[in-house]
């Protein structure tokens, strides 16, 4: 019965009508590059809010929301800023998006700034994203890794873990998140044998993972892509037994790693953003058949639905209106809308009431537009990821 419901709403953003007007936004997620097996979910997941929005009749009187979908590539800043501005041109008067930071921060700059139009991204989680010259454009649904990388490094505290090795996918991301860890892991009393940074798309790390086997450690800190270094990066340290145990970063979690890679990587463990919360329980009930334990997915709901409500609370689809309203919708005070309840919160909102929107992963913005978040401890057992755990 879900799937046949979700599949009517979905299919209810393809169908012209003309008696509703039509909002534009658009949705940036890697649908290409290494994390390709993570962006379907997320896309999905944005799409249901906007089609649980369009189907309510109750966003402006009745106008609906066309998704207007590119690839960001995660890597390529150049691509990702051209496909941005295809999707303005083409009357995006938002955008939910994108992904990695690295492409993330050039579409902030190059795009979102220049043209006044609001990003609302659910997994760009570099540090250095909270002090980008946004000019309060740009919002993230995911914590920032300044606070993602203590989080990481005391789960390996935590687990006993007194030396590691750490490898890093050469960009913002990467280094980022790598430097919070050491910080936080020495600051712990642990001991850091080496740093090096891997670069992808290698068919050979042999030279990489013989650096830092050299150095050695209880286990090998990942901090990468599934579908790419990351991952090669793993493979060759089994191969060549250099280390046998990995402490996952967010962007190396989901089930394609543990399926390329397979037993030998069951005790491996790591960190994503993400919750168990009333609301993560009501995303599940309407998630239909996308996966609501999946990477970022519940993040990529609540960043459409913020899109969504701040267009009604302003009343006007206008991009200036929708970015002096998304904090509005976001914290308190208010009444506490969760997934599935994005009419009653449009209601709210065209009565001239608050909302406080809780969504998939109890949204709480920052003066500087971060959330605040927790995190997933998750463990690889038999064959896939499971949940240990919420760490705040």
């Amino acid at each position: 019965m879900k799937k046949l419901l979700l599949a009517a709403i979905i299919s209810l953003t393809t169908i012209s009508s003309v008696a509703l007007a039509e909002i534009k936004v658009g949705i940036i997620l890697g649908f290409t590059g290494p994390i390709e097996t993570l962006t379907p979910a997320m896309r999905d997941s944005a799409k249901l809010a906007f089609a649980e929005v369009s189907a309510s009749g109750a966003l402006l009187g009745g106008e609906t929301i066309t998704p207007l979908i590119a690839d960001s590539t995660c890597v390529d800043s150049d691509a990702a800023v051209a496909a941005a501005e295809l999707i303005v041109s083409d009357g995006a008067v938002a955008i939910m998006g994108a992904d990695c930071s690295g492409v993330t921060g050039a579409i902030v700059t190059n795009v979102a700034v220049p043209n006044g139009i609001t990003m609302v991204s659910p997994s760009a989680t570099s540090p250095g994203l909270t002090s980008l010259a946004d000019n309060g454009l740009f919002f993230r649904t995911a914590p920032s890794d300044a606070k993602g990388g203590q989080v990481l490094a005391q789960v390996a505290l935590d687990r006993g873990l007194t030396s590691v090795a750490v490898t890093y996918t050469n960009n913002d991301y990467g280094k980022g998140l790598a430097d919070v860890f050491e910080a936080s892991f020495t600051s712990g009393g642990g001991t850091i044998t080496t740093v090096a940074s891997h670069e992808d798309g290698k068919a050979d790390y042999s030279a990489e993972v013989g650096v830092l086997g050299s150095a050695g450690g209880d286990a090998l800190v990942v901090i990468g892509y599934l579908d790419q270094g990351g991952k090669g990066m793993i493979q060759g340290s089994l191969d060549s037994g250099a280390f046998d145990l990995f402490v996952l970063s967010d962007g190396m979690i989901g089930q394609s790693l543990v399926d390329a890679i397979g037993a030998d990587l069951n005790g491996s463990f790591g960190t994503l953003p993400g919750t168990q919360s009333e609301g993560s329980a009501k995303f599940a009930e309407i998630s239909g058949d996308i996966d609501p334990t999946a990477p970022y997915a519940g993040e990529s709901y609540d960043a459409a639905a913020l899109i969504a409500l701040a267009i009604e609370a302003g009343g006007s689809a206008d991009r200036s209106s929708i970015v002096a309203n998304i904090k509005k919708v976001a914290n308190a005070p208010g009444e506490q809308i969760f997934p599935g309840e994005l009419a009653k919160g449009l209601a709210i909102l065209t009565g001239g009431g608050d909302i406080d929107y809780q969504g998939a992963t109890d949204v709480e913005l920052s003066t500087f537009g971060d959330a605040a978040g927790s995190f997933k401890e998750m463990e690889v057992k038999g064959g896939t990821f499971e949940l240990v755990q919420v760490r705040q």
